[in-house]
């Protein structure tokens, strides 16, 4: 299968701070998800995947196309549906309305052709029932599939999504995990969060960056071996433990090194990443 997206030595500096350090990677059909703590050049990776920002240094290509020159951005546009951390929604419009306005501005020229196609997305993320409704009225969930709906027009074969469920209560949660779900197989998907469940539940793979550069890539469940034998609970924390923390039945969970008698539990992604991490909880600064 032939690569969407490849990198070559990514970078990209913001004066004498470095965002990405020399990034090589190649992505296919299916979800990929990117894990690092704040900091670490997700969300710079990603705009540079959708075109909104340009690398200082390195190649990328999506599609084959190179978004450096402006016939290869405009290809890559016309197959990327992309949703940033702020969704930029118009509260005024409608759910129909904003997404009608965005196909307009994606070219769907043909009123009927366009409405029909906003129709469908807003199906495809059930949003059917409420497409009449102001945004503004809407719960934080279904405007987190409004944004989803637009990035879906045109059925495109690159999806990119900036912490799509940041925010959500775990019922909505639950809902956009399935409706990003039944994207894997008709297209490559490139989501970052901080959310290690959502990585377990519904990725083909995982990206761990740290400082820019590519500390991890493989499958969730090899994330996770990495802490094989490390993770334990026990009736009181224990000095070598690298985290720990007080479970809902008073008990301590721990990762690290083990005692010999440990009780030990099968890992996480979590786990395996906190151990790839220094002990450094996802979401906070190393």
């Amino acid at each position: 299968m032939e690569p969407i997206v490849v990198t070559r030595g990514l970078t990209k500096r913001y004066g004498r701070s470095t965002a990405l350090a020399g990034v090589d990677l190649q992505l296919e059909r299916g979800i990929t998800a990117l894990l690092g703590p704040n900091g670490a050049g997700k969300t710079t990776f990603l705009r540079i995947l959708a075109t909104a920002l340009a690398p200082t240094t390195g190649s990328l290509r999506v599609f084959g196309s190179d978004p450096a020159d402006p016939g290869g951005r405009l290809t890559i546009r016309r197959q990327l549906g992309y949703v940033p951390q702020e969704l930029g929604l118009f509260d005024n419009f409608t759910a129909f309305d904003f997404v009608d306005y965005v196909a307009i501005l994606k070219e769907h020229v043909d009123r009927r052709a366009r409405h029909d196609e906003v129709r469908r997305v807003l199906d495809e993320v059930d949003l059917s029932d409420v497409r009449s409704k102001k945004i503004r009225k809407l719960s934080g969930g279904m405007r987190r599939r409004v944004g989803l709906a637009q990035a879906l027009l045109g059925d495109p074969a690159l999806v990119v999504l900036d912490e799509p469920t940041v925010g959500l209560d775990p019922e909505q949660r639950l809902r956009f995990r399935q409706v990003i779900s039944r994207q894997a197989d008709q297209r490559c998907v490139v989501l970052s969060t901080h959310m290690t469940e959502d990585v377990e539940a519904m990725c083909d793979r995982v990206v761990v960056l740290d400082h820019g550069a590519v500390a991890f890539d493989g499958t969730p469940a090899t994330l996770a071996g990495l802490a094989h034998d490390r993770v334990w609970v026990a009736d009181r924390p224990e000095p070598s433990a690298l985290v720990s923390w007080r479970t809902g039945e008073g008990r301590h969970r721990m990762v690290g090194e083990p005692p010999s008698d440990a009780e030990l539990l099968a890992p996480t992604v979590q786990d395996g990443y906190l151990l790839l991490n220094g002990g450094v909880p996802e979401g906070a600064s190393a």
